[in-house]
């Protein structure tokens, strides 16, 4: 009699060790995947690049990251980290005291005079703590470093100018608040207050009337305003950085940047 037929007495254990293996070789073949969609979503969170250094540059995809720590001794620790060309966080533990501790930054250079620019937009979508002092912005430079525009988008002040952090002004009212050359101007895709002043180069500030952490800014658009208004002329258009300046993060606070990117024709 073949014993592996299922017509009597003697069949019944040769099916239970069938059913056995099967399930034995179903249990593998799940924990197998289990494993392997663990060490996928391990390997997608790992960073392409991590540093504390003050100073310390990475560049991939046509993108550079810096963890610009530039506030002296005064300033605490802090690690950038990079995960994709358009995903990056900084984690930042910095005192609550007056004045910029760093500018952890991705950047993108243009490289060409204004006038030959047909496009350029700026794409930001981000996580931000409720506390400290910090402004998230694009740090726009022209190539000679004589013009730094700055767009915020987010911040821990008020777009009037004042608040615990402020754009940098030619003038204050006697609360402190800067004081804006322009208010409420639509470009760009927002409103704005704008401010201008000097650190060693000319400083132009604009602050979104209303905050937000996600959006697209033809940047374009707002370069060709400022030059409409004489603030400069055809300038060689430079680096588009976009970060975080943090003045205040005490006790440690995190930035995520997710599908940050900038982009030109």
């Amino acid at each position: 009699m073949d014993s592996t037929r299922i017509n009597g007495i003697g069949s019944l254990p040769s099916l239970a060790r069938y059913v056995d293996r099967q399930d034995d070789d179903l249990f593998r073949q799940a924990l197998k995947q289990a494993r392997s969609s663990t060490v996928a979503l391990v390997s997608a969170n790992a960073p392409i690049w991590r540093s504390s250094a003050p100073y310390e540059d990475f560049s991939h995809g046509g993108y550079s990251w810096n963890n610009d720590i530039w506030g002296g001794k005064g300033a605490g620790p802090q690690t950038i980290s990079v995960y994709a060309d358009n995903q990056w966080s900084v984690w930042s533990n910095q005192p609550n005291t007056g004045g910029i501790k760093s500018y952890p930054h991705q950047a993108f250079n243009v490289g060409k005079p204004l006038s030959s620019i047909k496009t350029l937009t700026g794409s930001f979508n981000q996580d931000v703590p409720s506390g400290g002092a910090w402004d998230t912005a694009y740090d726009i430079w022209d190539s000679s470093h004589q013009n730094e525009i700055m767009l915020w988008t987010n911040h821990t002040g008020n777009p009037d100018g004042s608040g615990n952090v402020k754009p940098i002004s030619s003038q204050y009212d006697p609360s402190g608040a800067a004081i804006p050359v322009f208010s409420n101007v639509n470009v760009g895709g927002a409103n704005w207050n704008v401010f201008e002043g000097s650190n060693g180069q000319r400083v132009i500030s604009l602050v979104r009337t209303s905050k937000t952490d996600s959006g697209t800014v033809d940047i374009k658009a707002v370069l060709e305003w400022l030059k409409s208004k004489g603030c400069f002329g055809d300038i060689s258009v430079g680096s588009i950085q976009y970060g975080v300046e943090i003045t205040g993060s005490p006790g440690g606070a995190n930035f995520n940047f997710k599908n940050c990117s900038v982009t030109s024709t």
